[in-house]
């Protein structure tokens, strides 16, 4: 046995998916597809094969080559996400503060959902105005906490079956420097702390939410960037949007900086599938593990055509440049140092860092990369020679 079959593979990935199947898809449903759906496509079919060329590597010991391909780098790539995430953990592990942590999750209704299909830019961004505005209004209400507290936000558009389901997942600070009604933090300023184990109300939160979001989708109405048809159209429409009680939620508390990067690390840089989910590809159908949560979160598996496999995976291609990952309050990218810095003063503690000796089981979940060895006979004295696009194996003439 080599030293590369002890690294546990996925049985199929996605690419082999696009790979086998994409032609077909793209004539059955190229017409419908946007520029980055057609580019995810295109990237991940070829992400670490010969058509984006690499380098062979051989060892100077045992004489055993193996090429290793280059990667996509497309943020919607099942392989690809690792080095990204790390080195945002790394930059990130900065920010937290020595307080509890919460997470609340704010769920668009499937009307909404829908409408975000066509419209994906304007239905997410709306949904990151909302939550953040409605998390920083609440949390400063006197009668609540009267603080600006910290806020990292991240969009997940998919449910464990792939099917549409936008939401963000956000996770605040159990607490914020003290500030008035409108979240301007006040001139002297002091550290006020959530009651512990308890963040705000859940309800409240969900019909501030509500109202933000819907003020906010018929402003895009009336700006005409919703396309309907009639103003009266729009408010039949609206109408048992009003009504309804939408989907917010708090998980339990995370407790502590080093649970918040376990989360950050599981979360951030996730994509609508992994391949390790996958379970087969067989008669032009894949089969994949998920979760039921509508039955005490049971592990199942679903089989799908090929076909309706990737038309659920490109609903979660998000627009070129959109951002996913956003922060606010006393983590907005403006003044951050500063409010960061006053806090830990009024908290009388410092930053908060990662060790700098590496461990078997980093608190971040990520494991930092070996040095480079054959995988043959162990050997770290490798010799590399770059591979061109589309050449598979070195030029021997």
């Amino acid at each position: 046995m080599t030293i590369t079959d002890r690294v546990e593979r996925p049985v199929v990935e996605v690419a082999e998916v696009i790979r086998e199947y994409g032609e077909a898809f793209l004539a059955a449903r190229g017409r419908r597809l946007t520029d980055e759906q057609r580019r995810a496509l295109r990237d991940l079919a070829a992400c670490r094969t010969a058509a984006l060329g690499g380098h062979l590597q051989r060892c100077d010991d045992c004489g055993h080559e193996r090429p290793a391909y280059n990667s996509c780098r497309n943020r919607h790539c099942p392989k690809c996400q690792a080095a990204t995430r790390a080195q945002w953990l790394d930059r990130e592990t900065t920010y937290l503060l020595p307080v509890e942590y919460h997470h609340v999750v704010f769920t668009l209704p499937p009307e909404v959902a829908e409408l975000a299909l066509a419209r994906p830019a304007l239905v997410y961004d709306l949904l990151f105005q909302a939550a953040s505005a409605t998390l920083r209004e609440v949390a400063a209400n006197p009668k609540r906490l009267g603080a600006q507290i910290g806020v990292l936000m991240v969009l997940h558009t998919w449910g464990q079956n792939l099917h549409h389901h936008p939401h963000v997942h956000c996770v605040v600070t159990g607490g914020g420097l003290s500030c008035n009604a409108r979240g301007e933090v006040e001139p002297t300023p002091r550290w006020v702390s959530c009651r512990r184990g308890f963040f705000l109300p859940v309800r409240v939160l969900s019909r501030v939410f509500r109202g933000k979001y819907l003020a906010l989708l018929r402003q895009a109405a009336e700006q005409g960037k919703l396309g309907w048809s009639s103003p009266e159209a729009f408010r039949d429409w609206v109408a048992p949007l009003c009504a309804r009680e939408w989907v917010v939620y708090a998980k339990p508390p995370f407790g502590g900086p080093k649970r918040v990067l376990k989360y950050l690390a599981r979360y951030t840089h996730r994509v609508a599938i992994s391949n390790h989910r996958l379970v087969s590809l067989d008669d032009g159908r894949v089969t994949f593990r998920y979760k039921d949560y509508a039955d005490d979160h049971r592990s199942k598996t679903m089989s799908l055509p090929a076909d309706e496999f990737l038309r659920r995976f490109l609903q979660h291609v998000l627009p070129r440049g959109f951002v996913k990952v956003r922060h606010y309050g006393l983590l907005a990218p403006r003044d951050r140092a500063d409010r960061l810095a006053l806090a830990r003063r009024h908290l009388l503690v410092e930053s908060v860092r990662r060790p700098a000796s590496p461990s078997p089981e980093p608190a971040c979940g990520v494991t930092p990369p070996a040095e480079p060895c054959c995988p043959h006979c162990g050997s770290p004295r490798l010799v590399t020679r770059e591979l061109p696009r589309g050449v598979t194996s070195p030029d021997t003439s």
